[in-house]
């Protein structure tokens, strides 16, 4: 008796100290990514360039990222998750300390693309080592608590930069973040525990291969890939130039004044953590379904000229996303049969690839029509993102069965 209390207690602290690390790789993975958001309409001014030029910086990370994100899940298997990850936090802050020192826009793209590479470590891994170390009845309360780091990472890294930017230049802006992440960095390296439950794989270029065909197959992982990416790349642009739009007229607001706006982000930290708990009630199509109605509103009211207005419809956008976000991140390492890892690595990939294409198209129809033309945009991402939860929600509807509780609880495990 004694001793399985203590395997017991033993367990509850791995998993506290997961959940603890795993929400700063959230925090510093996203500061990291996105640190350059708050800095667009700097950058332009700066350099001379176009808010499409300009948005590179976010893009070629994220679109980086992406390409990265399936080589470092397949090297995960070989020497290891925390290997990885750790490796991964390490590369990305000495580089994000480096890059306050660009000579040109074209340096920093180049610093910034290297950096992705370097940070696709985590996002490629963290869902699969979850998947592989907490238990069922705790894996959606756990991946709610890393989609809240990250949701928390994304809005440090937008706002330290934009009110150093009321002292300082771009630099200024770009190095304090840098610090921060690498804070960050360093007490996820420190709590990070070592894997229980992982068996190291040899390289097997054609088993890799099959298992990642086999996931792309996978009636219920497809749509889930193509919710990320169509999600995550109207989400990214909607952020992306929504400082453009406040810093010009009707509204003038200073970098700083705007950066207020990533405060917001608290709303996808707070969506992403209960996600969990909503799901558990409601299902994963339905919470999804719930985050949707808040994005389409949302977006409705980002456009009258009339501020309090946009800002409570990014707030709804921003909630929506992450319920979002969170439902389907649990729900890839529910639905995939074997190599949870892999299957986590091609949702990431997907979301990040959504971030980097869809979310640089974004700023060519900014470029050409204004903030309308962006917002019809995202709409239209937005639709095609209820095509695929409907597609989802038809095919997780359990088969007729004569115990209508069975039944019941059926649909609750969707």
């Amino acid at each position: 008796m004694t001793a399985t209390v203590l395997d017991s207690d033993d367990t509850a602290v791995h998993e506290r100290r997961i959940t603890v690390a795993l929400f700063a790789a959230g925090l510093t993975t996203f500061a990291s990514m996105y640190s350059a958001q708050a800095l667009l309409p700097s950058l332009s001014i700066a350099f001379g360039a176009t808010p499409a030029r300009a948005a590179l910086a976010v893009s070629l990370t994220t679109g980086l990222l992406a390409l990265a994100i399936v080589p470092m899940s397949v090297l995960s298997d070989r020497v290891g998750r925390t290997r990885v990850m750790i490796g991964s936090a390490v590369a990305a802050s000495v580089i994000g300390l480096l890059l306050p020192f660009s000579p040109t826009l074209d340096a920093l793209l180049v610093g910034r693309a290297i950096q992705g590479v370097a940070l696709a470590g985590v996002p490629a891994v963290a869902m699969g080592y979850l998947a592989e170390e907490i238990g069922a009845a705790g894996l959606g309360a756990a991946m709610g608590v890393y989609v809240a780091g990250t949701s928390l990472g994304g809005l440090t890294g937008r706002l330290i930069p934009a009110f150093t930017l009321e002292v300082g230049s771009w630099r200024w802006g770009a190095a304090t973040i840098a610090i921060a992440a690498a804070v960050c960095a360093g007490i996820f390296v420190r709590m990070l525990p070592h894997s229980r439950r992982f068996t190291p794989r040899p390289l097997q270029i054609r088993t890799v291969a099959a298992g990642f065909a086999a996931h792309l197959r996978d009636r219920t992982l497809l749509p889930l890939y193509g919710l990320a990416f169509v999600m995550m790349g109207g989400f990214v642009s909607l952020y992306n130039f929504l400082g453009y739009r406040l810093t010009r007229e009707p509204f003038g607001l200073s970098a700083a004044t705007v950066g207020l706006v990533f405060v917001l982000y608290l709303a996808g930290t707070a969506t992403a953590a209960a996600s969990g708990r909503m799901t558990a009630r409601l299902g994963r199509s339905r919470v999804m379904g719930l985050g949707l109605l808040g994005m389409i509103i949302g977006l409705l009211l980002t456009l009258p000229d009339l501020l309090p207005v946009i800002l409570f419809g990014v707030l709804l956008c921003t909630a929506g996303f992450f319920a979002i976000h969170a439902a389907a991140s649990s729900w890839v390492g529910a639905a995939a049969n074997g190599n949870r890892a892999a299957a986590s690595a091609l949702y990431m990939c997907a979301y990040y690839l959504g971030s980097s294409i869809a979310g640089g198209l974004g700023g060519l129809v900014f470029g050409s029509f204004g903030w309308p033309g962006l917002a019809g945009y995202v709409a239209a991402l937005v639709a095609l993102a209820a095509g695929l939860i409907g597609t989802l929600a038809m095919r997780s509807r359990p088969a007729p069965i004569e115990s209508p509780v069975i039944a019941t609880d059926s649909m609750r495990s969707s």
